[in-house]
């Protein structure tokens, strides 16, 4: 379910549909030297436990996605894809989530609050019965997994007058599936999606197939210069090149001095006023040779590949490694603590990303001799 704040991808990144990860082009995967080609499906059946149900189903998924997505079949972004769904949902499709029923209903009442609509009003909508027979109320109460949250809502806003007015802001899922991805990502990237879908792309998240092809475009079909998969899992957390732009953030704070969150926003996206990391920028100006609508304009291109070869990406490296004296990182896992209503622990992002790794290793160990 939703939560996490994390950043947004802009829709730009639609363009990117069918650029492939790891080098691979447009029209066919391309694999990187010394990788060797699997089949997708024997390899997803050899790693997935044998406990697991539903794994020809599995096999299938994953190789429909990197076919269609034309990604590398390679054991590496198989088992990536394998660790990340793991962690998420232990392979299933759509997992129980404790507590649900309490979190939905302070979630609920929360964002009801923020749209100030008063809260007896939303109550009294919910003890209408559903199409099931049930009242609303009585299948909140009763909720377990977060595909059941969502048809809820979305029995509600279509069978009650004033429904999508009162609730459509409401529903508080915003991710789900086997991978957990965010719908609103899936809404953004839904072209060339294989199968045909028989209702709305949020129901498609829910199943095993589309949370699948989803999740594994959030995590590959994107190009980066990453070094290693953990910074990917990263990203997949918290949103496209939040690993490139934390180090960048790295570098900006090194050459001025400023103090700033590692955290991968380069610009504000509540707001049209500059945020710390554009300030601190500004500060380089003169040094940068840029003005600030230059800056500006070259920050907003930090949710695509393209930043690295902007002026400003390269000046900033040059201030900041000379002041260091030694070159610095392109990568750094992104410092962010993750922020749900599911969560009781005190967790980040770059916990996310070295379990998920830990996971991949294993997977890649699996079958070795």
């Amino acid at each position: 379910m939703a939560i996490a704040t994390v950043r947004k991808v802009s829709t730009s990144l639609t363009l990117l549909a069918g650029l492939i990860l790891a080098g691979c082009s447009s029209q066919k995967a391309v694999l990187k030297e010394g990788e060797k080609p699997v089949d997708v499906a024997t390899v997803v059946k050899q790693k997935m436990p044998a406990s697991v149900k539903d794994r020809e189903q599995w096999a299938q998924s994953i190789a429909k996605a990197f076919e269609s997505q034309k990604l590398a079949p390679t054991e590496e972004n198989i088992c990536s894809v394998l660790a990340v769904a793991q962690q998420e949902s232990n392979y299933q499709a759509d997992p129980a989530v404790p507590n649900l029923n309490k979190i939905a209903w302070q979630e609920i009442d929360r964002r009801a609050q923020n749209m100030h609509v008063p809260l007896f009003l939303v109550h009294t909508a919910l003890k209408l019965k559903s199409p099931n027979g049930k009242t609303y109320s009585e299948r909140l109460d009763t909720v377990k997994t977060e595909k059941q949250l969502s048809a809820i809502f979305d029995d509600f806003i279509g069978m009650v007058p004033m429904g999508q007015t009162l609730f459509g802001s409401l529903n508080p899922v915003h991710t789900g599936g086997p991978m957990q991805v965010s719908i609103a990502f899936a809404e953004a990237h839904q072209r060339g999606y294989p199968w045909k879908m028989e209702g709305t792309v949020r129901q498609e998240v829910f199943t095993l197939r589309g949370g699948v092809w989803f999740g594994t475009y959030h995590l590959l079909n994107y190009p980066a210069s990453y070094t290693a998969p953990i910074y990917r899992f990263a990203d997949f957390n918290a949103g496209w090149y939040a690993s490139r732009n934390a180090a960048f953030q790295s570098a900006v704070s090194k050459a001025s001095g400023v103090k700033l969150a590692l955290d991968g926003d380069l610009i504000r996206y509540d707001s049209d006023e500059p945020g710390k990391t554009e300030l601190a920028v500004q500060k380089l100006a003169s040094q940068l040779r840029l003005s600030n609508s230059e800056i500006h304009h070259q920050l907003q291109m930090g949710d695509s590949h393209d930043f690295e070869q902007t002026a400003l990406y390269s000046r900033v490296y040059q201030l900041a490694e000379k002041k260091a004296g030694k070159g610095l990182a392109r990568e750094i896992l992104p410092g962010i603590q993750l922020e749900s209503p599911k969560i009781t622990r005190n967790l980040t992002t770059a916990w996310f990303a070295k379990r998920v790794d830990d996971r991949r290793a294993a997977c890649m160990a699996l079958g070795q001799k």
